[in-house]
């Protein structure tokens, strides 16, 4: 088995592999991940964190031991709090990451980065003002970072940073945590989740004071929640239909 890790700001995994092919998830500097596969310019990875398996290009990559796999795989995850910060590269030039960034790799690239940071388990409470870092947010399929996000990818990663673990995809989260009957019985934090005409869940969002949710359509953005789904004021209409909430915390 081999091993590798994400030296760079934002690399795109693919759904195959070639540059055309359909960007399915990122991943953020600093994330570590095994080769299942590597051809002349590609390999397919399954990434530690979330165990998502896509395709990267062998540019955007470094290969690392198994001790440094293992090393970063139990080390206490710490992760940017900065919307956007810099590390120092081991010349001495400078290189933007987004929030979210794993950290832990500093040293073994040899990179300094002087911004906030957080690791370990935050309050429920807390969700929120993360969630909130992320407004407005342009929505990208696939996307993990302020610069471009999807709704799974939001709550992942607004999750990640307050030390919880979701998966990557929003029908993969629905299978978490506890489904509630009701909006009432909802804690500021939770998740709702949303289907299409064919009951498939591709919508997720975190649930706010007031019957409000934090979600990503369009850009991250706040609407109202009601047991129908998601209101929109600017349409003046539903634009997702309610499946369930989970209580994943």
């Amino acid at each position: 088995m081999q091993y590798g890790v994400c030296h760079l700001s934002i690399v795109p995994l693919r759904s195959s592999a070639s540059d055309e092919s359909e960007m399915v998830t990122q991943i953020l500097y600093g994330e570590y991940f095994k080769i299942l596969e590597e051809r002349a310019q590609w390999s397919r990875i399954r990434v530690a964190f979330d165990n998502y398996e896509a395709w990267i290009s062998n540019k955007q990559f470094l290969k690392i031991q198994e001790e440094q796999y293992l090393n970063l795989k139990s080390a206490k995850p710490k992760l940017s709090s900065d919307v956007i910060n810099y590390i120092t590269d081991e010349k001495g030039y400078l290189m933007p990451i987004p929030l979210g960034s794993v950290l832990n790799s500093l040293e073994l690239f040899q990179h300094v980065y002087d911004g906030h940071s957080e690791t370990g388990e935050k309050p429920k409470s807390h969700l929120i003002d993360t969630a909130l870092l992320y407004l407005n947010s342009p929505f990208t399929r696939g996307g993990k970072s302020p610069l471009g996000i999807d709704s799974s990818g939001f709550t992942q990663m607004v999750y990640r940073l307050n030390g919880y673990k979701l998966f990557r995809n929003a029908a993969e989260q629905a299978r978490q945590g506890e489904a509630l009957s009701f909006i009432e019985e909802s804690e500021v934090g939770d998740l709702a989740f949303f289907d299409d005409k064919e009951g498939v869940i591709n919508h997720v969002g975190i649930i706010m004071n007031d019957n409000y949710i934090i979600h990503s359509d369009g850009k991250v953005r706040i609407d109202r929640l009601d047991h129908s789904g998601i209101f929109n004021s600017e349409l003046r209409r539903h634009t997702h239909q309610l499946r369930v909430i989970k209580k994943i915390i």
